[in-house]
This record gives C-alpha cells, structure tokens and sequence, in this order.
C-alpha cells in the first residue's frame, strides 16, 4: 500500500498558537489541498494524525473538531484529492497517554486499522515529536518549514538525516519525482 502520514496543523492548514477552535478558523496553506490530490492520483492513501489537546483544554469540543474536519475533508475534495482517515489525541501533554505524539500510540491505530507496517512510510510533520514518533514506528520523517517547521530545523541541529522541505508541496514534488 502506497502511504503518505501527514500532521495537520503546520502541515496541510496554518498553525496558530491559539489553537484551530472553528472551521472558519481553518486556514490551508497555499498548494497544500493541490500537493494531497496529486499523492491521490499517484495511488497514495492519505492519512492525518494530528495532536488536538484543544478538546482537552475546554477550547473546542470533539464536534468543533468534527466540522473542521469535515471542512477539511470537503476542500481536499473539491480539489479532486481525499483523507483517507483521521487519528487524533485529544489529550494535553501531561495527561500522559499512548497516543498523543510522540508516542506511537496513533501510529499504532494506523497499523492495526490499515493491517500495515509504517516502515519507511513517509511522516509529514513541522515539530520534533512528529520526526521522534515516526522515528520510534520505523517511519521515515519528514520536516517542512511552514507551521512551526523552520523554527524545530534552527533549535534541533542534530535533525540533519531527516529529510527538510519548504512546504508540503515541495515534499510531494520530490516525492513523485523520484518514481514514488
């Protein structure tokens, strides 16, 4: 199976560090709707894994979430792509659960759901916890820029190996590029 893992924040919307609480809130970075339709057509299965400690912390309920999502969902659509799923931790940091990155405990659903590895599977991400979670699964990491992206590459000089992109378009052009 042909996988792409993809953070949402940061990665496929802009990141606010007020939390997305809406879906008017809901912002996509430019070509990022564009870059998921073209892994679509390559026969890439999409899937979001995204910490969402909002619901936690009384800023959004799971049905806020649920409309993002669906808006989400609608405009990835309307560009002739498509998610193929959607995990989240609704927890915050120190509720100390499996799942919320970067524990593996999301990557874990991924493979049971999916009944496949994550071995070299690419994860999208713009923060150390997305590159330590798929390091711990056997993903292979990767950073963009945008989101909090160029500030995890300027403060974690040891990231060299992980593979770095402006944005998710960019990953997605070298991507299929290379015969992915």
């Amino acid at each position: 199976m042909k996988l792409v893992l993809l953070d949402r924040d940061g990665v496929i919307n802009e990141e606010s560090d007020d939390y997305i609480k809406s879906e008017a809130e809901w912002v996509p970075i430019k070509g990022s709707l564009e870059a998921i339709s073209r892994l679509c057509q390559a026969g890439y299965h999409i899937v979001v894994i995204t910490n969402q400690s909002g619901i936690a912390r009384g800023l959004l309920t799971i049905e806020d979430l649920h409309a993002i999502h669906q808006r989400m969902q609608k405009e990835v659509s309307a560009n002739g792509g498509r998610i193929d799923a959607i995990f989240i931790c609704p927890h915050k940091p120190d509720d100390n659960c499996d799942c919320r990155k970067p524990r593996p405990g999301m990557l874990h659903s991924v493979m049971d759901r999916l009944e496949t590895e994550l071995a070299g599977v690419p994860l999208v991400g713009d923060s150390l916890r997305d590159v330590q979670s798929a390091m711990v699964v056997g993903a292979s990491p990767v950073l963009v820029r945008t989101g909090h992206g160029s500030r995890t590459i300027e403060q974690n000089p040891h990231l060299e190996n992980v593979a770095v992109f402006d944005d998710l378009s960019s990953f997605v052009d070298d991507l299929l590029d290379s015969g992915g």
